[in-house]
């Protein structure tokens, strides 16, 4: 053999041998706990747990990317938010979601859960997470007292409320708070910057809770604030109206909507 061709086997030998060495290194226990404990403190230092969920008892524990959450929530919208983020994290194959609610009597029916959506409705978005409404539902019929910054998120919160699955009127009683009072700290205040896992959470969460897009069969993926949606949408206005929503949810820089729109049989006379 010339030494030419020893040298190109050599070198040959040397890149499988790396590329081998690589494949020992992912599938090792060590690379596999390394990935296992920053899933389990992305999670923890999500936007999600540290803001919405920082009240319940929830523990993350991941095997191999297989994540278990385990412990107890207040809400039962909250199971699906802890979910949705830590799905959305990096190196994440399932979650296994275990989640309790703290007490199964607070859930109090339809009404209680009318009043949780309508309250996270009010949390996600930028344009309302200002205020603090004080927000009661009796029989799909939402009263909501406060204040405002100004006429406009009254206006809004009224338009978004309307839209909550479940709600069947909306009784708007906030007022514009006085000149200069400050109304509160904006989301983005709270931890730094938004994640991306948190932001998804919080977009697919938006559009299940609005009933006009909660059927929309949508994908999500966020990248530095970025939002993609793709999936189907039944007309122009239904995805229109998703990337009203999207735009608005916390922490969102922009929508890119890739969704398709079905189209309809048209009956033949």
């Amino acid at each position: 053999m010339s030494k030419g061709k020893f040298q190109i086997k050599a070198v040959y030998s040397t890149v499988l041998l790396t590329a081998a060495s690589v494949v020992l290194l992912l599938g090792s226990p060590a690379y596999a706990s390394t990935m296992d404990s920053r899933i389990e403190s992305s999670a923890k230092e999500s936007h999600i747990f540290k803001r919405y969920l920082n009240e319940d008892a929830i523990q993350v524990s991941s095997k191999d990317g297989v994540v278990t959450l385990t412990g107890s929530v207040a809400e039962e919208s909250h199971k699906q938010l802890a979910v949705e983020t830590v799905a959305s994290l990096p190196g994440v194959q399932i979650v296994d979601n275990q989640l309790v609610l703290k007490d199964e009597k607070t859930t109090g029916g339809s009404d209680a859960l009318v009043r949780e959506r309508v309250k996270l409705a009010m949390l996600y978005h930028r344009n309302l997470n200002s205020a603090r409404p004080d927000i009661q539902v009796k029989d799909g019929v939402v009263t909501v007292r406060g204040e405002a910054a100004n006429k406009a998120q009254i206006d809004l919160a009224t338009e978004y409320i309307k839209d909550v699955d479940g709600v069947k009127e909306v009784k708007n009683e906030m007022v514009v708070a006085n000149a200069g009072k400050t109304m509160g700290e904006k989301v983005e205040d709270v931890g730094g910057s938004i994640d991306d896992a948190s932001i998804t959470a919080l977009v697919k969460a938006s559009l299940l809770y609005h009933r006009s897009t909660s059927a929309i069969n949508t994908k999500v993926t966020t990248v530095n604030g970025m939002v993609t949606l793709s999936g189907a949408a039944q007309n122009a206005a239904e995805k229109d109206l998703a990337t009203k929503f999207v735009q608005d949810v916390n922490g969102v820089k922009g929508v890119v909507n890739n969704m398709a729109i079905e189209k309809t049989e048209t009956k033949t006379k």
